[in-house]
This record gives C-alpha cells, sequence and structure tokens, in this order.
C-alpha cells in the first residue's frame, strides 16, 4: 500500500505518522507537500496532527484551502480513505469532508496526557478488527478538540454509526456525549483527536496506539 503524508506550514506530526506508515508497519510512504497537486499514486492520504498555518482564524481554516486539499477531496469523493488526526480531523471539518467543528476544549487549557477511547459505530474500514469493549490508551494535544454538531447533526451521526471513537470514563475537551472520532457517511474519512501513532512502539511503554492504527490502515 502506498500511504501519503500531507505536510502544511505548522504540521509537526507528518514525521511521526510517516515512520510509523513505513518503519513499523513496512508500507510504502512519502511526505505529500500541501502546494502539490498530486498525489503521487497514493493509496492512502493522512493529514497529520500539527499547528497548520499556526491555527491562524481557526484551526485548519487556512490550510483547506491549500492546493492539495483540492486533490485530497476528489480522492475521498472516489472512495480513498482519508484519515485526519488532531489538526488534520479540524482540516476535514472545515473542508467539509466530515461534519461539525472542533470548538476551544471546555477548560480553555491545552492538553496534553493520555486518554482512554473506544471504539464505536458501524464497523468501517478504520475500526473492523477493534474490540468495542475494550479501551485504548492513547495521547492527546489539543487547545482546539471539542467537538460540536448541533442536535439533529448529532442524532444523525448516532443513527448512521458514524461515531467511530468515543472518550470512555473521562470527556477531556468537553466534547458533545464524548466524541472522539467521527467518519463521513461513505465510511471511508476518519476523523480522530488522539494520537495513535504517538504510541506505536515498545519502546514507548504502550502498543495502544499500534493496535488502533494497524486497524486504521487495515491491518489488523
Amino acid at each position: 500500500m502506498k500511504v501519503g503524508v500531507v505536510v502544511f506550514p505548522g504540521s509537526n506530526c507528518d514525521e511521526d505518522a510517516l515512520h510509523v506508515v513505513r518503519d513499523v508497519f513496512g508500507h510504502q510512504a512519502r511526505l505529500l507537500w500541501h502546494k502539490d497537486r498530486d498525489l503521487h499514486g497514493s493509496d492512502y492520504v493522512i493529514l497529520p496532527g500539527g499547528f497548520s498555518y499556526g491555527d491562524y482564524l481557526r484551526c485548519g481554516a487556512i490550510a483547506r484551502f491549500s492546493p492539495v486539499m483540492e486533490e485530497v477531496a476528489a480522492f475521498a469523493k472516489r472512495g480513498g480513505p482519508v484519515l485526519g488526526i488532531c489538526n488534520g480531523f479540524q482540516i476535514l471539518t472545515e473542508a467539509g469532508l466530515l461534519p461539525g467543528a472542533l470548538l476551544q476544549n471546555a477548560g480553555q487549557h491545552f492538553l496534553c496526557r493520555d486518554v482512554l477511547v473506544r471504539a464505536e459505530g458501524h464497523a468501517s474500514r478504520f475500526t473492523t478488527g477493534l474490540s468495542r469493549t475494550a479501551s485504548f490508551r492513547l495521547p492527546i494535544a489539543h487547545m482546539d478538540g471539542r467537538y460540536f454538531i448541533d442536535e439533529g447533526g448529532r442524532q444523525r451521526l448516532e443513527d448512521a454509526g458514524q461515531v467511530a471513537f468515543r472518550y470512555v470514563d473521562d470527556n477531556p475537551n468537553g466534547s458533545l456525549t464524548a466524541i472522539a472520532g467521527v467518519v463521513n457517511v461513505a465510511g471511508n474519512v476518519l476523523g480522530l483527536m488522539p494520537h495513535p501513532e504517538r504510541n506505536a512502539e515498545s519502546l514507548l511503554g504502550n502498543l495502544d496506539g499500534r493496535t488502533v492504527f494497524a486497524a486504521l490502515l487495515g491491518a489488523a
């Protein structure tokens, strides 16, 4: 599988994602510059975490206009799998590829710690093989991670099984109904606030991220 990892000015988890895809899971992977209009044959696209364009205006509000996003949107429309992690999630909502928005954390503080999440909703290509009863410990690092959507939108998400991940026991940022990740209606675009690429090796003392990332890549 060929995986493209998009790099925006301010991305800081692009190399982490590239390393996990290439060196941990053995897939072909390359970085895609935000000004590119070519996904270079990628079978899978990742929008990594970071602070694209310094989070000016709103998180992801400028990055969604980068030339590469036209190709990402077209790729997603064709059914190509797209994963947005943290800032990538924010960009996907700004680009209209996922419903809802990411607002400032309820406590108005930057959060950087481990949280417990659980896979939920209908089985998608991103969550097949993940237990719906087990919890996974993953790191978060964000200021604007509070997922919000209007009540009608929330009900549609729940009814369609589009809530892919939910925080367990602790809702760190005040997200609506503790939502940590959602997929689009077609099930090929996922936004996820926690960072599974940051704890995917035994050296880091926790392999939960590897389990989740394997599922995200369809390798579980």
